[in-house]
């Protein structure tokens, strides 16, 4: 009888937990949903379970599939706030409280995304007056694989003094203003690594299957081959050093050196932030589909040594990104690169340089933007302080593009078009206020043009504003130009702002090769 009743006990609790609706982690207390358009929610349960989904005053239902999953759309909710409750039942019943209906924006890159608000300038005061419960804050943890998660570790916060600290600062930042501007809840997913390199935002197979950018796959598969190689190696070495090692201790004798080191395991490469799909299958699988309004973006430093790859693999990871969403060409904003290392007082070739420029040909996109800021680096530190400034930046761009709130810039200064007078260039650019709106920093005469002529040698500029906006500019060593650049280098010496306070975007007039045009 006993035996009887402790089976009976186990088979009912494993029936009780083999029928649990689950849920991925993107849904819990003090999540924001997506205002306005049909969000997706889904989950996990036994094949062939019916599930109930209430909200808001809506009931949606759905089976599950032969593998358990199963997911439902709501209804858009046109009202902004909450508090509300999503329950949903299958077997079990589960509930999630104080859900709010707001603007949801994915924060995603490598480092200078991840920089938390503890990193950046006046982390005390930023903490004391993080007081927003309109803000709400979920972080993905840094997962690399080749196998789609379906779930991670991880919940929604509420935005206080106490939570904000860890979050990135450039994501919260934003958020503020958007929440502070617009007066709605605004929810904030931080998926962002450091030092990750874009195509390991990417879908694998999307990879391979893209006519040119199938090369970096190939790479890819070469080093795997050797890695299983050089893993097979190395776990060798590492049983034999344990069985000299057990003997010496068995003799009485110290520990042999020469133990093989865990940090060079070729699996720590197989596991990171450059292998194309790490990321997309560990961190953004879990998080595809959740409704969001748009994403913002800082990356590139871990791709600049590939920058003429980079025009075409950025633009080919935000299309992805938009058709694995499924909701159209939403919102797609970037942060271009600061200026870093050392100042060069001499014109010199850049990758950085060449990544922004792969940066500012992807506005051809439909629904994108750029914040430039050229302005906001440090020579010495690759993760500038002024994360506030960046953030800005780019919400200038929501608020005037995605939110149409008349009066707000956003765009910087692009170079238009070129002509040459003798032994001047006159340059003509897009989105100066008035046409002739330009406000050069600290001194009066733009900084930071070069010029060359046919022998593609260039040489330190001058320039000038003309009274009806255009630059000219020029140079005593060159007398037939045929070319001109701005802010490019590393860290270049420019100061040329529009007078509604935005950086002129760094540009060239030529399409000389550059240092990255055969990198693969």
């Amino acid at each position: 009888m006993v035996r009887f009743l402790c089976t009976a006990f186990l088979l009912a609790c494993a029936a009780a937990a083999h029928g649990d609706v689950s849920l991925n982690n993107m849904f819990g207390d003090h999540m924001v949903l997506q205002q306005g358009i049909s969000n997706r929610v889904w989950g996990k349960a036994d094949p062939g379970e019916q599930v109930t989904v209430s909200f808001a005053g809506q009931t949606k239902t759905a089976t599950a599939a032969a593998d358990g999953a199963w997911q439902v759309l709501l209804d858009p909710v046109k009202d902004y706030g909450g508090p509300h409750t999503l329950t949903i039942k299958g077997r079990n019943e589960v509930s999630f409280n104080d859900v709010l209906i707001g603007e949801v924006w994915v924060c995603s890159g490598q480092s200078n995304m991840q920089w938390a608000v503890n990193q950046a300038n006046d982390a005390d005061l930023e903490k004391l007056a993080a007081k927003f419960p309109g803000i709400r804050f979920v972080s993905v943890p840094q997962v690399g694989t080749q196998e789609p998660q379906w779930n991670f570790k991880g919940q929604w916060q509420v935005c206080t003094p106490e939570t904000v600290g860890d979050f990135s600062a450039v994501g919260y930042f934003f958020g503020r203003q958007l929440h502070q501007t617009l007066g709605v809840p605004v929810g904030l997913i931080d998926n962002a690594w450091g030092g990750s390199a874009a195509e390991a935002w990417v879908k694998r197979d999307k990879l391979a299957a893209h006519p040119t950018l199938s090369a970096i796959h190939e790479k890819w598969l070469k080093e795997e081959g050797n890695a299983a190689n050089a893993k097979a190696d190395f776990e060798k070495k590492l049983a034999e050093w344990r069985e000299t090692a057990a003997k010496a201790k068995a003799d009485g004798k110290p520990e042999p050196g020469g133990k093989p080191n865990p940090a060079q395991h070729p699996d720590g490469r197989m596991k990171g932030n450059a292998r194309p799909g790490n990321i997309h299958s560990g961190v953004l699988a879990p998080s595809i589909g959740y409704g969001i309004k748009g994403a913002i973006w800082y990356q590139g430093e871990s791709n600049a040594t590939r920058a003429h790859q980079y025009r075409q693999l950025f633009p080919f990871m935000i299309t992805t990104w938009r058709e694995e969403w499924g909701l159209g060409d939403f919102p797609f904003y970037w942060v271009q690169l600061a200026d870093f290392k050392a100042e060069r007082a001499e014109p010199a070739e850049s990758d950085w340089a060449e990544l922004r420029e792969a940066q500012s040909m992807t506005q051809s996109l439909p629904n994108t933007g750029e914040a430039v800021i050229i302005d906001l680096g440090e020579g010495r530190d690759i993760h500038p302080m002024n994360k506030q400034d960046v953030a800005m930046r780019l919400a200038r761009w929501a608020l005037a593009e995605t939110y149409k709130l008349p009066g707000v810039a956003c765009r910087s200064p692009r170079y238009k078009a070129m002509e040459k007078e003798g032994a001047k260039i006159v340059l003509t650019f897009d989105d100066v206020p008035g046409g002739k709106g330009w406000r050069p920093f600290d001194v009066a005469e733009p900084i930071g043009f070069t010029i060359a002529g046919a022998d593609r040698k260039f040489v330190a500029a001058k320039a000038r504003i003309r009274d009806d906006g255009r630059i000219e500019v020029w140079s005593d060593a060159v007398a037939e130009p045929v070319a001109v650049r701005y802010a490019w280098a590393d860290n270049p010496v420019c100061n040329m702002y529009s007078s509604s306070g935005l950086p002129l975007t760094p540009f060239r007039t030529d399409d000389f090769p550059g240092v990255t045009a055969d990198a693969k």
